[in-house]
């Protein structure tokens, strides 16, 4: 093999809304990584998306006419990998399919003389009859959370050492704790007899934390002063977050950096929640929690826990109270009194969408929050932006 084609043709990636109307499925994060690194480090092979023919393509998208010399790992982008899972595709030979008998098709190994296709009835069929894990809906990453960050953890520390870990901390299962070169963490409590705990590369953790595993932090991210974080919780790079977090999922760029409560959550890149946003993730009655889903119109049962699912780019005014299973669009100015709706437009300027977000407004602000963290947006970046504003 020398490449992995992540292909969306199998799935139904606009389920996953709102994440995935601004990057492919396999750039989404669970656990510590995100799908394509998590396969890219498995496989230890380079990774492009098949393309979609719309926004989301990028110059590195590849068509079914482009294959290049040598073998492609054409792979669902919905799966979370497993050891089985690896072991079935190092098994496939040129033009044979990996399927599930229940779930359908997961990888097809092709090479330049073969198109890319999503069923091929007269090819080689491999079965892979144990459980498959995959994304669906968004409230499937937060339930996937726990056991991707301890596969993931596996993956990473694989015959490596940790950094050394300051005396000043209290740790519990120090064996289950791996840091990276450059971390500052002083006067901290870690527990990770519930689950491993690993603190990526030059990040900080304030004192008076206390951290239950699993837990991932993730890059240059930061742990406020006396924050208090509970397992399942993965922080991507360049974060800021504080306050009370429980089984929840930070994509990158975004801040909870002051108290509040977020359990059973995903937060998207280059969010910010201000000072005391709060959001529930159970009902009063403990009853199952419907949440509005735009990709079919309809509400959805998420089970009985489920947070906030707030999209890329939005933001939160302090003591923003977020309802149970709240969904918030792209690029959202949240505020107002009371409890939120259970869904939140793109663009939206307040929690009641009173009035729309001016486009060049919103791109001003977007840019304004990223030169915080030194970043810039990109042009393609631009584009997915404005067909949202059009189109959605």
């Amino acid at each position: 093999m020398n490449r992995i084609i992540f292909t969306e043709e199998w799935g139904h990636a606009n389920l996953l809304y709102p994440f995935t109307l601004t990057r492919h499925v396999a750039d989404l994060r669970v656990g510590i990584l995100t799908l394509r690194e998590k396969w890219e480090l498995m496989l230890g092979l380079p990774s492009v998306d098949l393309r979609k023919h719309n926004y989301l393509d990028t110059d590195a998208s590849v068509s079914r006419q482009d294959l290049m010399a040598g073998q492609s790992l054409v792979l669902h982008a919905h799966v979370l990998p497993s050891l089985p899972l690896l072991h079935a595709i190092r098994l496939l030979e040129p033009g044979m399919q990996l399927v599930h008998p229940e779930f359908g098709p997961i990888a097809h190994l092709v090479d330049e003389n073969m198109p890319v296709w999503s069923t091929v009835s007269n090819h080689p069929i491999l079965s892979f009859t144990e459980t498959v894990s995959s994304l669906v809906y968004p409230w499937d990453m937060v339930q996937n959370n726990d056991s991707q960050i301890r596969f993931d953890y596996a993956c990473l520390t694989k015959g490596r050492s940790s950094a050394p870990i300051s005396p000043t901390n209290q740790v519990l299962g120090a064996s289950e704790v791996f840091v990276e070169a450059g971390v500052s963490m002083e006067c901290c409590i870690i527990n990770a007899t519930t689950g491993p705990v690993y603190i990526g590369r030059g990040a900080t953790v304030m004192e008076g934390s206390m951290i239950r595993g699993p837990f991932a932090l993730g890059a240059e991210s930061v742990v406020k002063m006396g924050a208090t974080i509970y397992g399942a919780t993965s922080v991507g790079p360049s974060c800021v977050v504080g306050g009370e977090i429980k089984n929840t999922i930070f994509q990158a760029f975004s801040n909870k950096a002051h108290g509040g409560y977020l359990g059973d959550a995903v937060i998207g890149a280059w969010c910010n929640l201000g000072a005391g946003a709060t959001c529930s993730n159970v009902k009063n009655n403990a009853g199952d929690i419907h949440v509005y889903h735009q990709g079919k119109g309809e509400g959805v049962v998420a089970g009985q826990k489920c947070g906030l699912m707030m999209g890329d780019y939005s933001r939160a005014a302090i003591q923003t109270a977020f309802n149970t299973g709240t969904v918030v669009g792209v690029s959202a100015n949240v505020f107002g009194v009371g409890l939120t709706p259970a869904y939140i437009p793109h663009f939206a300027w307040g929690s009641q969408a009173e009035k729309r977000y001016d486009f060049e407004k919103s791109l001003r602000d977007i840019e304004a929050w990223m030169q915080w963290k030194n970043k810039q947006m990109s042009d393609h970046q631009k584009i997915i932006l404005k067909y949202i504003y059009e189109n959605f």
